[in-house]
Order: structure tokens, then C-alpha cells, then sequence
């Protein structure tokens, strides 16, 4: 079941043609929709000419024909969906972010949290600069134009600009001319690279996006990568490749992607059933059958029924038509939304000993109600199996977990987890085997696990600290 925020899906497509990237912009984001439920917004770039519709909400409810076709036609779009993981739930901080200064304009789409946006943005404040958002990616935005005023290109810019922001970011940046796109040196984030058949240059989150706009995956850019796309095809600045060891973040391949995505090489479905596999490995049972939570958990159930020889079945009835349960800003309402959104099959469960394969325990408060459904569905006992180490730190680079007074991994042991989220037995897969996923330990971040931050913390790192910060100047 869903217990984290995601961050946010890029794109950005740049064609030798004119043509109506809005349309193939939209497809996109709404492969990348999981991505991000608060906001979407999609930039038009016809020779320098930028126009942009974008809203919050679901890109089903932000985009209709008429704003889409409004949008006109041109040979550069970029697009964005949100979840907040800095800033908050706000129209001005929608993206993409549009900038106007004396060099020209540009729109930027960032996916990752910056681990010295505060400490940035306090230095730009007291330049002069005057903030209309309270994301760190205005920070990013800032910072390139500033670099871009002294440089002779845009790539240019981002280039200087990587050398002063730090932590998590993947941008897809259009300029009058350009498109650009760029991972952090750590590689946190996913940033691939595509190719339609007639020519069209493309960039994503994810290669599912690639997918919805009939792009072939060429490869992902690599980490601290700079790409550009114009008139002259596409190349690449590695300037900033191999400086830092890579850091991807796991959990990508744990909940946050598409499983029919592939990222660095890796499919996402696989990587999840070898979590799976590695859960039968490390905490096997006597059980009668394998249930998954929707979505990220039933590949996992696979792995697990596949390894362990247990039956595999489909446990819960999923409501498709409910927003993802995290979105709800309280506990109360939270555990109503999955009440809402699952419901056991009781002819499955009834009278069995399941083993219960979830994606992460946070709270606690999510399990405990799936549990609950469990048994009042009749199961006779409840194994869960959870596909990812437990949560003993916040996370600064995407990750909304912001606070370790809410991980109940932090107050209480393994044994006694399991009996307040009410079920048999617990296990956690370790973190030696989550660095096993794709195959080999190619270099994954695993901060939250107690793994190590790869760069220094943020002295403030909560989600709404560019908030809290304007209203403690309102008292002044």
C-alpha cells in the first residue's frame, strides 16, 4: 500500500519540426501520473514564443481540449506533475516554472529536493532576489539565470549552476532555442533519453513515458549528465560524471516507478520480485497463500510465492477510481481512504495462514487497517513480509519523510511492530539484499534505512521550511 509521497515526473520533447507537442506532452505526463497527483503543467515553446496551461489536480482534470489546443504548436514542450515534497500545496508552486530575464526565457521541471536550497535561498534573499514560490526548485531556477548572465550558453549555465546546488535533481529546462536536460552527479533521481521514429528528441522520468508518445528508450542519461537538444541534434556535457559515487534512490525500484519501466538498465518489475524472492530467502513461513497490497506489493507476492513455493493469490479488490491514500493530510483520514480504496476477497482469505507482502511501514497506521480488514475477513493468521529495510531517517532528496518522531521503526522493535500493527510475524528485507535489486550493488542511496547521507544535512530539512520561514518574518 502506499505510505510515501512520491516527488514528481518530468518530460520534455524537443522536435526538428514544428508540430503539436501538447498533445504528446499530455500522454506523457499522464504515463507519469503516479508520479504525482497535486499538480501538472505543460510549457509550448514556438521559436521563443512560450504559452502554458497548468493547474492543480490530476492532468485528466488540469488539461481539456481547449486549453491543450491554446497551447498552439512548436518544437519544444516540457511538462511536469507534482507531489510536494518541499512547499507546499500551492497554485504559484505548480511547475513548470517560467523565468523572463534580459537573455531570454525559460520553463523548468525538477524532480529531487535540494539539500542546501535554505541555505541558498537565504544567500540569493539577501542579493536582491525576490521568491513567487516556496520550492527549492525556484532556488534552481534562480541560480541558473544567474549563471546564464554570465555565460555564453544556457547548458552553459546549468552547468556552473551544478557546481553550487547540491542533493537531488533531474531538470528538463526549455530555453528560446534548447532543450536541456540534467541529472545530479549522485544520480538520485531517474532522467532517461529517447528517440521517436521521425527525429523527436525526448527526456522523462521514466522510460513509460517514452512508451505513451511511441519513443524508443535509447539510454539513461548518466549521473551528474548534462544533455541538449537543438537544431543541430542532441549532445551531451559529462563534466560532472564520475565525481561522486552514485546514489540512486531505491525505493524507485521498491514503489515509486512504473513496473513496466526500465531505469539504468534495470526492469522495475523484476527488481520487485526479487525483493520478494529475497523476503522467502530471509523470512520464510508455513503459510497457505501469497497476497500482494496493490500495487507496488504484488510483484513482491510473486517473488515470494515463486521462491517459497507458496500459491500466490489476489487478496484485495482494489477501488481504481480513489486517489492514492497518502494524499489525505491526517492519520484519520488516511486509514479511511484505504478502507475506501481496498477491500479483501474473503473466499481467498478466509480460514488461510497468508503471508501479506507490503512496499514500507511508516506510521504503522496503514498496516494496521489493512490487518484489521484481513482478519475480519477471516484469515487465520497474518505473516507480512515488507519488500524494503525499516525507515530510521529522514529523507532530504525526494522522499517525504521529513520527521523521525513519525517512524514507528524508531520506537519500537521488530516483535513489538507486529503486534501493534496486529499481525502474526514481521520481516524486513535487509539492507544488504535491497542493494541487490537490479542484480549487482550498482550504487543506491539507503540514508532512510541509517545507510548514510551522501552529502551534509540540511539544517532545516522539513517539507514546508520556506513556509515557516516567511511567516516567522511576518512577525517582525
Amino acid at each position: 500500500m502506499s505510505h510515501l509521497h512520491e516527488e514528481c515526473g518530468v518530460f520534455g520533447i524537443y522536435s526538428p519540426a514544428t508540430d503539436d507537442l501538447a498533445s504528446m506532452t499530455y500522454y506523457a505526463l499522464y504515463a507519469l501520473q503516479h508520479r504525482g497527483q497535486e499538480s501538472a503543467g505543460i510549457v509550448v515553446n514556438d521559436d521563443g514564443v512560450f504559452s502554458y496551461a497548468k493547474g492543480e489536480g490530476l492532468v485528466s482534470e488540469v488539461f481539456n481540449p481547449g486549453n491543450l489546443s491554446s497551447l498552439g504548436r512548436g518544437n519544444i514542450a516540457v511538462g511536469h506533475v507534482r507531489y510536494a515534497t518541499t512547499g507546499a500545496k500551492l497554485l504559484q508552486n505548480v511547475q513548470p516554472l517560467i523565468v523572463n530575464h534580459h537573455k531570454g526565457r525559460m520553463a523548468l521541471c525538477h524532480n529531487g529536493n535540494l539539500s542546501n536550497s535554505y541555505a541558498l535561498r537565504t544567500r540569493l534573499e539577501e542579493q536582491g532576489a525576490i521568491f513567487h514560490t516556496t520550492t527549492d526548485s525556484e532556488v534552481i531556477s534562480y541560480t541558473i539565470v544567474q549563471e546564464r548572465l554570465k555565460t555564453g550558453s544556457i547548458e552553459g549555465a546549468v552547468s556552473a549552476a551544478m557546481d553550487v546546488i547540491e542533493g537531488a535533481y533531474s531538470l528538463v529546462i526549455s530555453s528560446p532555442q534548447k532543450l536541456i536536460a540534467a541529472r545530479d552527479p549522485f544520480g538520485f533521481r531517474p532522467l532517461c533519453y529517447g528517440e521517436t521514429a521521425d527525429g523527436k528528441i525526448v527526456f522523462a522520468s521514466e522510460s513509460c513515458a517514452l512508451d505513451a508518445v511511441g519513443a524508443q528508450l535509447v539510454r539513461d542519461l548518466l549521473p551528474g549528465e548534462i544533455a541538449v537538444a537543438d537544431s543541430g541534434g542532441v549532445r551531451f556535457d559529462t563534466t560532472h560524471c564520475h565525481i561522486r559515487p552514485k546514489r540512486f534512490c531505491v525505493f524507485e525500484y521498491i514503489y515509486f516507478a512504473r513496473p513496466d519501466s526500465v531505469i539504468d538498465g534495470a526492469s522495475v518489475s523484476r527488481c520487485r520480485r526479487n525483493a520478494g524472492r529475497f523476503l522467502a530467502q530471509e523470512h520464510p513461513v508455513e503459510a497457505d497463500i501469497v497476497i500482494g497490497v496493490p500495487d507496488s506489493g504484488l510483484e513482491a507476492a510473486i517473488g515470494y510465492a515463486r521462491e517459497s513455493g507458496i500459491p500466490y493469490a489476489i487478496g484485495f479488490t482494489k477501488n481504481k477510481y480513489i486517489a492514492r491514500t497518502f494524499i489525505a493530510p491526517g492519520q484519520a483520514q488516511r486509514a479511511q481512504g484505504v478502507g475506501i480504496k481496498l477491500n479483501p476477497i474473503r473466499d481467498v482469505v478466509e480460514g488461510k495462514r497468508v503471508v501479506l507482502i507490503d512496499d514500507s511501514i511508516v506510521r504503522g497506521t496503514t498496516c494496521r487497517h489493512i490487518a484489521r480488514l484481513l482478519w475480519n475477513a477471516g484469515a487465520k493468521e497474518i505473516h507480512m513480509r515488507v519488500s524494503a529495510p525499516p525507515f530510521r531517517k529522514p529523507c532530504y532528496y525526494g522522499t517525504d519523510i521529513d520527521s523521525e518522531d513519525v517512524l514507528i521503526a524508531n520506537r519500537m522493535r521488530t516483535e513489538d511492530i507486529a503486534r501493534e500493527i496486529g499481525v502474526t510475524t514481521l520481516g524486513y528485507l535487509s539492507i544488504d539484499n535491497v542493494r541487490r535489486l537490479a542484480g549487482e550493488d550498482t550504487g543506491f542511496c539507503t540514508a532512510c534505512f541509517g545507510g548514510g547521507y551522501p552529502t551534509a544535512i540540511p539544517p532545516d530539512g522539513a517539507k514546508n521550511r520556506f513556509e515557516t520561514k516567511i511567516s516567522e518574518k511576518k512577525k517582525v
